[in-house]
Order: C-alpha cells, then structure tokens, then sequence
C-alpha cells in the first residue's frame, strides 16, 4: 500500500470512528446495543473492511465497545466514562509519541517478564496467533496497526495482572506511533523494511515469553521499544 493510500485509509477509519463514536456517546447507540455488522458499515458508509476493522478496534481501544468472538461488537457498558488519553496535537506529534514511547518503555518491558514468568499455553497461542496476523496483514500490503496493537494487548494479558492490558487500552492507538505519525519521507521499500524489522523484534519477544525466560522476554522487550523510540528522536531532531 502506498504512503498516500495508507493515509486515506487511516482519514477513512478517523471518519468511521467520530460517526460512530457520537452515535455512542449521544446516545444512539444505547450500552449493550450491537454495532452493525462490517458489511453493514462497509455499505452504508463506502468504505472498506480494512477501514472498518481499524475503526473499530480504535472503539475497543477507547473503551466504547466490547467485541465478542464469533458474535460482533457491543457498546460497553459505560461508554460516556472518558478514559485516560495522550493525543497527540498537530505541533507537538513527535514529542508526544516520545513522551508515550518512554511511558510504554517504563511498563512494557515488565509486562513482558511477567507474560514470561505467568503465560499459561493458552495465553502463548493468543500472542503466537497476534504475531500471525500481523504477518498476514503485511503481505497484504496493509500497516497492520491493529494488528500490532493486539500483539501488545495480548502480551499484556499474559502477564496476569488486569492493570495492564487497561493501561494499553487507556493508551488507545499512540501505543503504536507508525498511527500517529505519517512520514512522508518515507519510500514503500524503507516503509516495508521498516516493518519487517518490527516483525523480527517481535518474534524475539515470543520466543523468550514461550520459552519461559523473563530474561530475555524483558531484553527483547526493550530492544525493541528502544529502537522505534530512537527513531522517532532522529526524526524530531530533523524537524527542529
């Protein structure tokens, strides 16, 4: 997918989500209520699955709905509650995902270790089954945000410990700064590369959680969150 396609589609799903997201909040979609289907909103609003799946899961990440495997997803139960939110505003983008790439780097390195320590085999083929997806959604040509997103979100509830799969939820999509920060610099190729190497990293933090080595789960971890957040200081630096 070109850098301008991924731009419209990511235009497309924010447009997805405020129409929703005010139907929800107004009241139109009452708690409980079952969101129309992909098809449903595929038609209606002229947009793709894609579109839709990402929109959906930024509801999902700001607390609006539930999804239910096999079922759709539902309005949450309190969906006027506003939950913790980093936005980034249009000057200070990169400072923002800086603040929230070493926010993420305080806690997510820990998260690892103790998914490591607590997984039990079940929690392992959610974070195998994560890292899948995401593979699929790159040979798609896709950007595999939400995809992305769910890997964290699994690892986190690996852990064992509730607090952390909320903590990513309060983060919403600035747990993955590639959604708030568009780079135009970028070539398709260097995207691409870019991606791959992200999914290596990934890999390495499977391994140490399958494997059972918080050791490992936690270096790889914080290799791997280290990197991105060098790379956005590059890029602050040469935007000053």
């Amino acid at each position: 997918m070109s850098a301008m396609a991924d731009n419209r589609s990511s235009n497309l799903a924010e447009k997805v989500l405020a129409r929703l997201s005010a139907e929800i909040r107004g009241g139109r979609l009452a708690p409980g209520d079952r969101l129309p289907t992909e098809q449903e909103l595929t038609s209606t609003m002229g947009v793709s699955r894609t579109v839709v799946r990402e929109a959906v899961a930024a509801l999902r990440a700001d607390g609006l709905v539930v999804t239910r495997r096999g079922s759709g997803a539902y309005v949450a139960d309190n969906p006027t509650a506003s939950p913790f939110r980093i936005a980034a505003s249009p000057l200070g983008r990169l400072g923002d995902v800086l603040n929230v790439m070493e926010l993420r780097l305080a806690v997510e390195v820990e998260a690892a270790g103790f998914a490591a320590e607590r997984r039990t085999r079940r929690q392992v083929g959610v974070v195998k089954a994560a890292l899948r997806s995401i593979d699929r959604a790159l040979k798609s040509g896709e950007g595999a945000v939400a995809e992305d997103f769910a890997f964290h979100r699994a690892i986190a509830e690996a852990t064992g410990n509730a607090q952390f799969p909320r903590f990513l939820a309060f983060l919403g999509s600035h747990v993955i700064p590639r959604q708030s920060v568009r780079l135009s610099v970028d070539t398709p190729a260097e995207r691409r590369t870019y991606l791959e190497r992200i999914q290596q990293e990934h890999a390495r933090i499977v391994a140490g959680i399958a494997n059972g080595d918080p050791v490992e789960a936690r270096r790889a971890m914080r290799d791997h969150l280290t990197r991105s957040l060098e790379r956005y200081r590059r890029l602050a630096e040469g935007s000053k």
